[in-house]
């Protein structure tokens, strides 16, 4: 299960944040996360951008429960300017984006669909392990 570190949602000068711990290869995280974050998003008021998100998270979450075998952190921020997710695992190996085979239907679509349905997202390098991570600006204009 997810572990709460932080409060489900504290207000930042207009943002609110999901912060939780995950259990090394604890893939009942997965429906976890995505509930907490169906929960943070429900004032967002973008239903079809929380579904996104929603697909995205989990994608994140599974793959640096399955492809590491640590721990890993997962932080959601939605303010006025869009929503940012990141997930944290502390292996330093950096995941490749590869085109999904036809022939597999479980594996090698995460970060194609991150790649595909944020508005950005990327890889920071931390001194001990990675955050990927990504925006979603839910139509709205900076």
């Amino acid at each position: 299960m997810a572990e709460e570190v932080a409060g489900d949602s504290t207000d930042r000068a207009g943002a609110e944040e999901l912060k939780r711990r995950l259990g090394r290869a604890d893939l009942r995280a997965v429906p976890e996360a995505r509930r907490a974050l169906r929960e943070l998003l429900r004032q967002w008021g973008r239903p079809g951008r929380s579904e996104i998100a929603e697909l995205l998270t989990s994608e994140l979450v599974t793959n640096a429960l399955i492809h590491t075998d640590h721990d890993a952190v997962l932080t959601a921020t939605v303010s006025p300017c869009g929503l940012h997710v990141e997930v944290r695992d502390f292996v330093g190996r950096r995941p490749k984006p590869r085109v999904p085979n036809a022939d597999d239907s479980t594996h090698g679509r995460g970060l194609f669909l991150v790649q595909a349905l944020a508005d950005a997202w990327g890889v920071r390098t931390h001194g001990v392990g990675k955050s990927v991570w990504f925006d979603l600006d839910g139509g709205l204009t900076q």
